[in-house]
């Protein structure tokens, strides 16, 4: 039980500084300072995510059989992954979130919840392979978001997610295979979404980016 009591230990004390930090979010919001209350609501997100990184690992230490197993469960109810081809037969993936700007713990993070929806979404389906591609990122974000507020496109986590949806729909991703692209758009609620399309394809796949309902393209489990 001592890698268990560390860890504990190490959840405490990041707990105890994320109360900190939170009370400072607070302070500087009632005070009105902006801008403070972004700078300090980005280190209170970093303190969530490396948080949620540790919590995750504890039940694990227990030795309790199949753990790591049902936190797996546990997180595909509290980050429902969408996966599937659209009509098209474009691969597409949907986080409801927004990805993390790069730091440290962010990569853990994504592969915690993506890889294992990836690894249950092809158990019992044929391989994918798309070769010539395009790698789209969609970031869209909440309408009530200042525009002054969304992210540069190289300041976001998105390696991970590259080599999670290579392992599955592509040889690799590398330039040779697949070019990238990137854009943003404006939603009712926040969500990366994620497309693998043949390249001959993507002029029809751009043209089609701004009428997508707000809730996303329909999307089927066969290709």
């Amino acid at each position: 039980m001592t890698k268990f009591l560390d860890t504990l230990d190490k959840i405490g004390r990041l707990d105890k500084k994320l109360q900190e930090q939170l009370a400072s979010v607070q302070w500087f919001c009632e005070n009105g300072s902006i801008y403070e209350v972004y700078l300090h609501s980005l280190n209170l997100e970093e303190t969530a995510e490396r948080l949620v990184l540790l919590t995750r690992v504890l039940p694990a230490y227990t030795g309790v059989r199949n753990a790591k197993l049902e936190v797996e469960h546990r997180i595909k109810d509290c980050i429902p992954v969408e996966i599937g081809f659209t009509e098209e037969r474009w691969f597409c993936l949907r986080i409801p979130a927004l990805l993390p700007k790069k730091a440290g713990g962010s990569a853990d993070y994504i592969r915690s919840f993506l890889y294992p929806a990836m690894q249950a979404f092809f158990e019992k389906r044929p391989p994918v392979r798309y070769q010539d591609c395009v790698l789209i990122y969609r970031h869209v974000y909440d309408r009530a978001r200042p525009e002054r507020k969304m992210r540069d496109h190289d300041n976001i986590e998105i390696n991970m997610v590259s080599d999670i949806v290579a392992m599955y729909v592509m040889p690799d991703d590398s330039p040779a295979v697949c070019s990238h692209y990137y854009c943003s758009t404006a939603g009712q609620e926040e969500r990366t979404e994620v497309y693998v399309v043949p390249k001959k394809e993507f002029p029809i796949w751009l043209a089609m980016e701004n009428t997508m309902p707000d809730e996303g393209v329909e999307l089927y489990e066969k290709r």
